[in-house]
């Protein structure tokens, strides 16, 4: 039998996805004000938080902060949040998450940017030779001054691809836009969420889940038609249904970032 056919006949099928998860940064766990504050945030979104899987984020937990895994979890889970991962802590905190069958989730990486060395030194590339003495010659034939370096051309502006989807995106349905944006021509149903690095156009109803910029990019932004998602994001900063004003339901939106705030403002006046 070829590895084809054991492969296509196999009982299941490993795949890669992408899935909406929430991260709970926990920096004092030991405040009494910790869980009365999380159940009051989970009260205004009941079903939305109802048996929702969370990452535990442990980095900014101060070095030698006691931290029992097992009586946290519960905690959470009294509140009807599930305990699925853990991103950070030390390798004690680590082999209690492992023995709860918790998963160890890596950081995303961040963006790498290029180093100048002479940035922040007050220097230029020429300020070293300001101090040099050229002692006069006797007669020679005078040498032409070099041609001057050319100047570097600007990088151009990465270009950023769009993802189209030219019908109505059904509940259960996840799409996915990497490195670029998404456009969706028609509607979205309930239940069904769309994820892009960049930013998403719903020309149509938005009615289950947007989450743009996931990659990190703040700058992304949210269009549709009618509003009346479940929830939306970019990057990593959310608001669900029950978070949304009456005011702005069923409205031609658009939803953007702007000091570290998420705006949703309406684009244009429903005509009746």
């Amino acid at each position: 039998m070829s590895n084809q056919v054991a492969f296509r006949d196999a009982p299941f099928q490993l795949r890669g996805s992408t899935f909406t998860m929430m991260v709970l940064k926990v920096s004092d766990p030991h405040n009494p004000n910790f869980f009365p504050v999380l159940s009051g945030k989970i009260a205004q979104a009941p079903n939305f938080f109802r048996h929702a899987g969370v990452v535990l984020d442990l980095d900014d937990l101060p070095a030698g902060t006691p931290f029992d895994m097992d009586a946290f979890c519960k905690l959470l889970k009294n509140l009807g949040l599930m305990a699925v991962g853990l991103q950070g802590g030390t390798k004690e905190q680590q082999d209690a998450a492992l023995a709860r069958g918790m998963a160890l989730i890596s950081a995303p990486r961040g963006k790498v940017e290029m180093f100048d060395p002479l940035a922040g030194t007050g220097r230029s590339p020429a300020q070293g030779l300001a101090n040099v003495q050229v002692q006069p010659q006797a007669p020679a034939a005078p040498t032409p001054a070099p041609a001057p370096a050319p100047a570097p051309l600007p990088e151009p502006a990465p270009q950023r691809s769009a993802m189209v989807i030219t019908e109505n995106v059904r509940s259960g349905r996840q799409i996915y836009a990497p490195g670029g944006d998404l456009v969706v021509i028609g509607s979205v149903s309930p239940g069904a969420e769309l994820l892009a690095d960049g930013s998403i156009h719903v020309y149509g109803a938005l009615r289950g889940r947007a989450l743009a910029g996931v990659s990190g990019d703040q700058t992304s932004r949210i269009f549709c038609q009618s509003l009346d998602a479940e929830l939306v994001s970019i990057a990593g900063l959310y608001r669900v249904s029950e978070d949304i004003g009456k005011d702005i339901r069923r409205r031609q939106v658009q939803i953007y970032l702007n000091n570290g705030y998420l705006h949703i403002d309406p684009l244009a006046t429903n005509v009746a």
